[in-house]
Parts: structure tokens; C-alpha cells; sequence
């Protein structure tokens, strides 16, 4: 009787692989984790239960065939594995790395909810497309057949990336246009390498390219070219943007120096990580060296923060979050890794002002008032008001309430905000009439066919749902890749009539 490979979750208890410890890792921006050996992976899939209704399937925004490839590895069949797996996830070993698994995938695995600890999805999934790429799997983009209609991205993120990809395999001939150097955006600029190492990012693109994408980088839209333009050149046009419009605070001295955007100190350290130079790291505007950092805000981007501050050698780093740690939307694996390296919460605190002084010559004016010298301040301090937790809001979480005389003033030389993104005012900026937007500023686009207003013109990821997940970008960016053959198939059917 063949022996039994799966079920073993009983027996065999839940393994990550090994993470490099916090004093190591503190120091670089290599990833944390180690890859799976070969018979650890085999081992820890084994664990999977196969179950009739995988809620780790249906929990996943690509709805991924997690318990075949689980299968599969277990039995030693890696590369089948690797084929089933992209057959829904054009980006699997980055999805492997960055999706938060402990709210989606893994946090709704039957055994995780029966006590057993969930099957270690992510780490499994990582390991099966990274071993394709160095056995040499992966194969070339190289389309049955060409055609001729052809298709403008804009945006080289991944739900533009994953558009790309699919509809180059169907022979289309597309082209991806991008504001940026390098081709990735967010993950390429946004996140940190020790959570997704950039060179997993280069060899994407660069299949894409060898497989007949054309990349123009450099490139504003609305600026360098028109998005008329742009329409013009093309058969169908993606609107990928992403949305870069960051959330600011109304309070006092809010644009004082060292007060800076989440994204734009993330970008300078990965630009320094990817050997660029960049002045404002160099002149220590955008380098935590030293300093005494407080970074506000409990998403993934406020971690990405705080555990990039601790590489380049702060002197501290503190995480203002005005809910507690239950309530933080953050992941609370990242959450965990950042205490391991020195990072501090303060639950329930929110900014009130920030506090300066100013230096050189206004210096000299100390019986006049700050801004009557017309320099800027420095930050030094942040007022921090103490905040509990009161009634439910619409979403169901509780409403943070001020704390009445609970004040107290935080040194810091360098304050990070990480408070979101919101949608920059596209048809305004591209001068574009009839793109039709959310009252939120999102591009209204139709949920299954991502359609907008503009015939032939589709959007995708975060331009329309606001900020979300990068699996989310790629699942739109796949099915957005298919209506635009659709599109063009019926476009072709008319045109022959």
C-alpha cells in the first residue's frame, strides 16, 4: 500500500524557515529568512490536510491551488509544483515573500483554526519558484504567434507588470511606460530588501523585456508625453498608477526639517541599497544614522520604516500607532520582527504638534517669534497625545479618543509619516475629459471587466481599489489582461464586418 505523504500535521509540528537573528540582520538588508532545504519543504507541505474546502484557496485574492502544490512538493514533484503555481500567480516568489499570509492564506487554514499551527504556505511558495528559476524552469516569454494590436501600460508596477506579462504571452505587442528609472515600482522603490531583495524584482523584468516588452522609463505622463498621446499610439490603454499622494497631519510645525514622507525616505534607501546616489541620504536628511527616529502610523509601510531606520544605524526607533496592537492593520508577523531588532511601540499615542528650533542666523533672534525669521524649524521633539479606545465606528473598530492632559513631549531628530496613500488627481494632472473618478479620487472602473469610462482604456490595482496588497494589483492586473483581449477580439470581429 503506497504510503500516506500528506495529513502529517498531527505528528509533525509547524516549522518556518530558520530566520537570521535580529543582531545580524539588523545590520544589512538582505531578507531575514533563509530558503527551505529541499526535505524541509517536502516536510513541512506534508503537513497540509487536503481539505474538500481549502479556505486557504478561497481566502487568497488569486485563489491560488495552494493544496495541490502542497501535494505536489510533498512528493518530491517540485516542478510540477512550480506549473501549477503560476498557473494563477504571475509573481509567485514575490507574493511568497511579501503577502501578509498571516490575514489571508495561512490565517484561514483548517488546521491553524483546529490548533495545529497553519502550513507554513508562504515560506513553501517562495521555495518551489525560487528552486524553478535556479533549475532553470522558468521558461522564456516567447508567443505562439504575434499580432499586431498593441497595448500602452502605464505604470511598471505589479498589476502593470502582470498585464504585461500576460498579454506578451498571447502575442500582443505592449509597451509599459513608467515615471520612475527602473521598471517595479513599489517593489522595485517602496518595499525594503530585507523583505523582497531587488534582484527578485531585475529578473522579472528583465524576462519581460527579452521577451519583447518594451519599457519607456522616465516618462511623466501628463508632462513628458500625453496621455492623449498614449491613447493614440495604441489599440487599448492600462492606467496602473498606483497612488502616491501621501496623507499629511494638521498640526503644528507639520513641515518641519526632518519631518519627511514614508516614501520618500523608503525610496532614497533603496535607491542607496541599488548603488545609486542620492544627496538628501548623503547630507543625512533622509538617513536615520544617529538620530532619534519616531515613525507614525501601524500599516506595513510604517514597518517597512521602523526596520529600515534600525539598518541605517538610529539611535532609536519608536512607532506611534493611536489604536493598540490587536487593532493595527499591519501585519503581526512584521510587527514581531521589529521588536526582535529594537524597535519600540506606543500603543494608543497619536502626534499633537511637532516641535523646533531654528538654527544659523535666527538663532541669533531669540525675542522673536519663529516664523517672523522665515527659516524653517528643526524638528527636536514630538507632542504625544495619549489616546484610548472609545465606541465602534461604521467599519466596527473602536474610534480612538484623546486623553485629556496626557501630553508629553518625545525627542527625535527625525520623524517618519506613514499614514497612507491617497489617489492622485489623474484626469486633472493628465488633462484628460470624461475619466471618470470615485468620490474618493479612484478611477471608476467596472469590477470584472476594469472598464472605465474611456473606451479602450482600462485601470488596475491601487489607482481603483485605493491602497492595497500587491497580490490584489496582480489578480487585477491578470484579469484586466483579459478583457483587453476581449476588447480587441470584438474591436477585430466589428472592423472585419
Amino acid at each position: 500500500m503506497a504510503t500516506q505523504k500528506m495529513l502529517k500535521f498531527v505528528t509533525i509540528g509547524r516549522e518556518m524557515p530558520e530566520k537570521r537573528d535580529a543582531a545580524s540582520r539588523s545590520g544589512d538588508f538582505h531578507e531575514i529568512y533563509r530558503e527551505f532545504a529541499d526535505a524541509k519543504a517536502k516536510e513541512q507541505s506534508s503537513r497540509c490536510s487536503q481539505c474538500g474546502v481549502p479556505y486557504c484557496q478561497s481566502h487568497c485574492p488569486l485563489h491560488n491551488n495552494i493544496p495541490d502544490w502542497l501535494r505536489l512538493t510533498a512528493e518530491g514533484r517540485t516542478r510540477e509544483a512550480y506549473l501549477r503555481s503560476q498557473e494563477t500567480n504571475t509573481f509567485p516568489e514575490i507574493c511568497g515573500r511579501i503577502c501578509p499570509q498571516d490575514r489571508l492564506c495561512e490565517g484561514n487554514c483548517v488546521i491553524e483554526q483546529s490548533g495545529h499551527g497553519t502550513v507554513t504556505i508562504g515560506a513553501i511558495e517562495k521555495y518551489i519558484t525560487d528552486t524553478a528559476w535556479e533549475e532553470g524552469w522558468v521558461a522564456p516569454i516567447t508567443p505562439a504567434q504575434e499580432r499586431s494590436e498593441s497595448i500602452g501600460i502605464i505604470g511598471a508596477g505589479p498589476g502593470g507588470l502582470a498585464a504585461a506579462d500576460r498579454l506578451r504571452r498571447m502575442g500582443f505587442q505592449v509597451t509599459v511606460y513608467d515615471r520612475h528609472d527602473r521598471a517595479g515600482g513599489l517593489l522595485i522603490y517602496g518595499i525594503p530588501g530585507f523583505k523582497l531583495e531587488k534582484h527578485v524584482v531585475e529578473r522579472r523584468t528583465r524576462q519581460l523585456a527579452e521577451g519583447g516588452v518594451e519599457f519607456v522609463l522616465n516618462v511623466d505622463v501628463g508632462t513628458d508625453i500625453s496621455f492623449d498621446a498614449i491613447r493614440g499610439k495604441h489599440d487599448a490603454v492600462l492606467i496602473a498608477t498606483g497612488v502616491y499622494k501621501t496623507r499629511d497631519l494638521d498640526i503644528d510645525n507639520a513641515a518641519a526639517r526632518g519631518v519627511v514622507r514614508a516614501l520618500d525616505y523608503l525610496t532614497a534607501s533603496n535607491r542607496v541599497d541599488l548603488g545609486d546616489e542620492i544627496p538628501d541620504y548623503e547630507d543625512g536628511e533622509l538617513n536615520a544614522k544617529g538620530k532619534r527616529v519616531i515613525v507614525i502610523g501601524g500599516g506595513d509601510t510604517a514597518m517597512d520604516c521602523v526596520r529600515t531606520a534600525i539598518r541605517q544605524g538610529a539611535q532609536s526607533v519608536k512607532c506611534l500607532y493611536r489604536r493598540d496592537r490587536a487593532n493595527m492593520p499591519g501585519s503581526q508577523r512584521e510587527v514581531q520582527n521589529a521588536e526582535e531588532e529594537g524597535v519600540e511601540f506606543v500603543w494608543l499615542s497619536a502626534p499633537g504638534a511637532f516641535s523646533g528650533h531654528v538654527t544659523g542666523e535666527a538663532m541669533v533672534a531669540q525675542e522673536r517669534d519663529v516664523d517672523d525669521t522665515g527659516e524653517v524649524p528643526t524638528i527636536s521633539a514630538v507632542r504625544v497625545q495619549r489616546m484610548r479606545l472609545g465606541a465602534p465606528d461604521v467599519s466596527g473598530r473602536q474610534s480612538p479618543e484623546l486623553i485629556e492632559g496626557a501630553d508629553y513631549d518625545e525627542p527625535a531628530e527625525l520623524v517618519i509619516k506613514a499614514l497612507g496613500f491617497e489617489p492622485e488627481e489623474l484626469p486633472r494632472l493628465w488633462g484628460v475629459d470624461g475619466l471618470e473618478v470615485t468620490r474618493w479620487g479612484t478611477i471608476k472602473a467596472d469590477y470584472q471587466t476594469h472598464q472605465t469610462s474611456l473606451p479602450g482604456v482600462f485601470a488596475v490595482g491601487d489607482i481603483v481599489r485605493g491602497a492595497s496588497l500587491v497580490v490584489w494589483a496582480i489578480r487585477d492586473g491578470r484579469e484586466a489582461a483579459d478583457s483587453i483581449v476581449s476588447y480587441l477580439s470584438g474591436a477585430a470581429r466589428v472592423a472585419a464586418e
